[in-house]
């Protein structure tokens, strides 16, 4: 058993009561559980960071865990200490300083920051001991970067973002890469570091042989974009990328050297759906359930309709709406801003009665969130803040 933190003194929180602040204190009974709340099954938990970490040390690679996904320091450690991984990618400066003043000591912002206060607080990453890296996409950001290096007398490393399919950030050819990768070089403050070349958009695709066909394309993109780097003498201590649902590509490629996967740790109604090469649920075959939004019963006065305490204050559906776990006799149907709708057509459910929702999206949803109360064998073992909770900016 490896939790970080095994009581909850250093929230400062002894006065706070639960049901008033707090949803639960270390001892309770799960049943006992103020809801709608997050619930962490520890042990699920600790079984998919400790097999996403022995797969990584098996094909040679290392594991930048996407704490954009929890926002949690304390499973951030549980994820270094546990599955052995090298740091931390986050993807705004608010959220970098979170685990940086937590202690994590390699902090990559897989984004762009061009905003002048932001630069300056990125430029600062570095006075609270963590290696700071972050993402361009452009010669101008370079120069904002560099400017901002000199004024706090820090380092900055720099990827160079690869538009490998998704559409989004980054630069579409090795030409241009080879362009931002010698501007880096030669600005001051600034240590041209690799790429980042993570492949958002086929991560949900649910055909293994789709996402496959996509990955397949941005490793020949990154490929090229590594060998003109070479011979301009240019190497790259970070090639990153990879998601829950590609990571077997990236690692077996032979480009990729760091893998940024987030989901895998928690699953949600999402990503549960997609198939591995088997024709497999990878909620079934590959990864477990460890994150739930706990609901009670609240009404019942339709005979095959249910109302719980779990909406849409509570959750993100953008992805779906969430699922029932270990049932099948009842379904989740609709949700307004307090209420979620629960098809109950033999009656089977009971006023307090909880269940345990798969989220459709986990990262959105735990960003309602304050606490995650972490769960084994039916007991409250600890309480972690959503430390980096609301961190948008």
């Amino acid at each position: 058993m490896v939790t970080p933190v095994e009581n909850i003194e250093h929230l400062e929180i002894e006065h706070l009561e639960v049901g008033f602040d707090i949803p639960a204190r270390p001892g309770m009974k799960e049943a006992d559980i103020q809801t709608p709340c997050l619930v962490l099954d520890l042990d699920a938990l600790e079984r998919n960071i400790a097999k996403m970490g022995a797969y990584i040390k098996a094909h040679g690679m290392r594991h930048r865990l996407h704490g954009k996904m929890h926002k949690s320091v304390d499973i951030a450690l549980l994820q270094m200490e546990m599955g052995g991984a090298c740091g931390v990618c986050c993807q705004k400066v608010s959220e970098a300083e979170v685990f940086a003043r937590g202690g994590i000591s390699d902090v990559l912002i897989s984004n762009q920051v061009r905003d002048p206060h932001k630069i300056d607080r990125l430029a600062s990453l570095p006075k609270l001991g963590a290696r700071t890296i972050v993402c361009v996409d452009a010669l101008e950001n370079i120069d904002e970067l560099s400017e901002a290096a000199r004024a706090h007398e820090t380092e900055i490393e720099c990827l160079v973002e690869v538009d490998c399919g998704a559409g989004r950030c980054g630069v579409s050819t090795p030409q241009e890469v080879l362009i931002l990768a010698k501007a880096i070089n030669k600005a001051y403050g600034l240590k041209f570091s690799g790429l980042q070349a993570y492949q958002g958009s086929m991560q949900h695709l649910p055909a293994y042989a789709d996402r496959k066909a996509k990955i397949d394309a941005a490793v020949l993109l990154v490929k090229d974009c590594l060998a003109l780097l070479d011979e301009e003498g240019l190497g790259c201590d970070i090639v990153g990328g990879g998601g829950t649902g590609s990571y077997y590509f990236e690692s077996t490629s032979g480009v990729y050297n760091e893998l940024q996967c987030g989901s895998y740790a928690f699953m949600d109604a999402d990503y549960g759906r997609i198939l591995d090469e088997d024709g497999k649920r990878i909620d079934e075959d590959e990864w477990e359930n460890a994150l739930f939004l706990l609901t009670s019963v609240m009404s019942h006065v339709k005979a095959d309709r249910a109302i719980v305490d779990a909406g849409l204050k509570v959750q993100s559906v953008d992805s779906g709406l969430p699922v029932v776990y270990g049932r099948d006799d009842v379904t989740y149907l609709e949700c307004s801003d307090e209420h979620g709708t629960i098809a109950d057509p033999d009656g089977v459910l009971k006023i307090n009665e909880k269940l345990r929702l798969v989220p459709g999206h986990c990262d959105p949803t735990c960003n309602i969130h304050d606490y995650y109360v972490g769960v084994r064998k039916g007991v409250v073992e600890c309480l972690w803040p959503v430390s980096a909770r609301g961190k948008a900016y």
